[in-house]
Parts: structure tokens; sequence; C-alpha cells
């Protein structure tokens, strides 16, 4: 009799350990224990830890509620601007809803992945070539939206998205660049331009400051002479005083003026002489014209000279 008691013990032993084994399931910590009995979904979500189902009659299902990176084909597509581009994005992702996330959707990684790139095909045509190289914070904000909105209902919370790289035809490539070429030259034309004019100012102002002052213009004048003269070569220089030079201009002036007045003077002389050589008479006689219309003959005056020009 002790003998059956001790088998029965032992086998109902046996069987609460094959029990315990087949009901008994771990949850990790990054986990969520879904549970299905008889294909319908029990409320509450298992774990992280120990936990017990009835053996072959409930179902677990473990979510696993990390981040999930996922990148995104290239998708090419063309922009506003008519630009044949290739885009490429990564999303990151994760599940915060388990229960959602296995009836709501039958694979949400795949389906997050498909919105992902029809989203992405549809941001390419509502932007310009500029904002995709140089807007993409806003771009990302955009992705994020569009990808999100779907996704909340198959609980799913997408974290961030980021447009990686943004590949253009070749032909557009060079055209860029010869772009940016170009602009970098405007830029250093007009910084020149600056330099010049600032520096025609000094100039400007150093030659009133110089005229103000000759002794400066003479200190310039040496200056001159010596760093010429500190070189090596067989080149004589001879500075000649600018008051030597303004004496010979005052010369000229007064010569030129002196040689306009004695042609004035000397005008009617040559009237005079000119008419005596036209009529043949000589000076007081009358002329044939005079004796048969009775008048003075009126002399023709010779154009003055033009004024002599100083130099």
């Amino acid at each position: 009799m002790m003998e059956e008691l001790l088998g029965a013990a032992a086998a109902v032993g046996c069987a609460g350990v094959v029990y315990v084994a087949a009901a008994a399931r771990i949850v990790k910590q990054y986990e969520r224990g879904v549970v299905f009995r008889l294909g319908r979904l029990l409320d509450g979500v298992r774990g992280p830890g120990f936990t017990l189902i009835v053996p072959f009659v409930d179902r677990l299902h473990k979510v696993n509620l990390q981040i999930v990176t996922m990148p995104v084909p290239a998708q090419e597509g063309i922009t506003r601007d008519n630009v044949t581009v290739r885009v490429d994005a990564v999303v990151y992702f994760k599940v915060v809803d388990a229960p959602s996330a296995l009836i709501k959707v039958e694979d949400y990684k795949f389906a997050v992945s498909q919105m992902a790139q029809t989203s992405l095909r549809s941001i390419i045509g509502k932007s310009d070539l500029d904002d995709l190289l140089s807007n993409r914070e806003k771009l990302n904000q955009g992705l994020e939206l569009m990808i999100d909105s779907p996704a909340v209902g198959w609980g799913v919370q997408v974290d961030r998205v980021e447009i990686k790289d943004v590949s253009l035809p070749e032909t557009m490539k060079r055209s860029m660049a010869r772009q940016a070429e170009a602009d970098r030259e405007r830029r250093a034309r007009i910084i020149n331009a600056d330099a010049e004019l600032q520096a025609s100012k000094k100039l400007a102002e150093a030659a009133h400051q110089m005229a103000d002052a000759p002794s400066a213009l003479q200190l310039r004048l040496l200056q001159t002479v010596m760093a010429v003269a500190a070189e090596k070569n067989s080149t004589l220089v001879l500075p000649i005083p600018v008051e030597l030079l303004r004496f010979l201009e005052r010369g000229r002036d007064q010569e030129a003026d002196g040689s306009g007045e004695t042609g004035a003077e000397r005008a009617p002389e040559r009237t005079t002489a000119q008419l005596t050589e036209r009529t043949g008479a000589q000076p007081g006689e009358r002329t044939p014209a005079e004796r048969t219309t009775g008048r003075a003959a009126r002399p023709t005056p010779e154009p003055a000279p033009p004024p002599a020009v100083g130099l």
C-alpha cells in the first residue's frame, strides 16, 4: 500500500514538473507578452519576468519594445522644379501598444517600411531641389508626420526620420559646380573692387595732404630716390623740382598771351598790304572800282588767327 502511494506521489510530482515546465515562460525586460487563449486575446500584457500560461490552451506572443532602425531603400522621383533625384532615408520607430501591433496589422515592420517609401516619394514631388539639399530638417519633420499618422493605429510610434543622401545626375552636378565657381568668382571681384575703392580714397586723402604741405611731397620724392638708388642698376635718376615745372608753365602762359596781342596789332597792316596787292593801287590812291562807283572800297578783313593756347 505504501509503495502504491509513493508511486502515485511520484507520478503526480512528475506530472506537476512537466506541467510547470510547459506552462512557464520568461519575458525579458525589453519585451512584453500577449496571451491568446483558444485564439482570443486575453486582457493585460505579461512581463517582464516569470509568467505561467495554460499549456496547450494559451499561446504567448512576445513583442519587442526596443527602437527599431529601419533603412528606407533609395527612391527615385522628380522634384517640383523638374530635377530627377534619388533619395534614401532611415526610420526609427518602436512598439508602444503590443496587442495592437499583433492584431491590427499582419507585419508592422513591413507596413512601416512601405509607408516610409511612399511618403518619401511623395515628399520628393512636393519639394524643390534646394529644399532637399539645404532644408532637410523641415523635410524630416514632414516625413515623420506622414509615417506616424497611420502607424499610431498599429501600436507603433515613429521616433525620428532622417534623410541620408540625395543623389543627383552627373549633368546636374557639373552645373552646380559651375554655378558655385561663378559665385566664388563674383565674390572675389567684389572684394577686389572694394579694396581698390578704399585704396583710391586713401590715395586721394594723401594727395590732398601733400598738396597742403609741399615739404611732405619733397620728403616722398627723396624716399623714392633713395629706394631707386638702393637697387643695383645703371639707371641715373635726376628728380626735377615741382617749383621749376610750375615756373616753366607760367612762362609759357605769358608768352602765349604776348603772341596773341602782337598778332592783333599787326592785323591792320596785313589788311592794307593785302588790299594793295589785290588792286594794284598805292596807299592813298583810288582803285578803278572807286573811280567807277565813286565809293571807297572797304578793305576785306582777314580772319583773326586763333588764340595761342598755353601748354
